[in-house]
């Protein structure tokens, strides 16, 4: 993948005024556990809404802690190479868990048997050394369109689908600690999603 562009902090941060517990705009979240050795400990699928408040809280601090990261510095934008387009790549795996809003068990299956090899060709490196977890979070925001004043306006301009996807460290029964690195997509670009390119977390920069 090539570093390509800068990300607009208000972008962003109008996500993340989206990562609220009175308007969520996540649906879905699943993910999988793994041990110190990388082996999957359990996974896990579940509709966001049907989590305990403590528990949607807890996991939307999760989410937001990578479009929220300091952009350009933690958070990049990169845009996938042709060969990372073609069928078998890696944007194709993003796109699949997309567009079947993390309901398809298999694919998630299939994705957490290739993470490691799928998050060193994002440019993450080495999966934590110490049991950890992925979390991935799908979510839709209806895009209001702004006039010519930049204020909203009610019509929605387009609905972006994405998904938000985090390592964390765990410890005792499961316990998250913040992510150490992630991504964003599609890209959210100039208020509109962009499937050609990435949002890449590293906490450690």
């Amino acid at each position: 993948m090539r570093q390509q562009g800068s990300i607009n902090r208000e972008d962003m941060l109008e996500l993340t005024r989206r990562m609220t517990l009175s308007r969520t705009c996540f649906s879905r979240i699943a993910g999988a556990y793994f041990d110190e050795e990388g082996y999957v400990d359990g996974t896990f699928n579940r509709h966001f809404q049907k989590l305990t408040g403590a528990e949607r809280q807890q996991n939307l601090e999760i989410a937001k802690a990578i479009p929220f990261s300091e952009t350009n510095v933690q958070l990049n934008e990169y845009r996938f190479e042709p060969e990372e387009q073609k069928p078998g790549g890696i944007r194709q795996m993003l796109m699949a868990l997309n567009d079947c809003g993390l309901k398809n068990d298999a694919l998630l299956d299939t994705f957490y048997e290739v993470s490691e090899s799928f998050f060193e060709a994002l440019g993450l490196g080495q999966l934590p050394q110490e049991p950890f977890a992925i979390y991935l979070f799908y979510g839709t925001y209806d895009i209001p369109r702004k006039g010519t004043d930049h204020e909203s306006q009610w019509e929605s301009e387009e609905v972006y689908s994405f998904l938000v996807g985090a390592i964390c460290p765990v410890s005792g029964d499961y316990e998250p600690e913040p992510p150490v690195s992630g991504f964003l997509f599609p890209a959210f670009k100039d208020r509109s999603g962009d499937d050609g390119r990435i949002e890449i977390f590293r906490k450690e920069t």
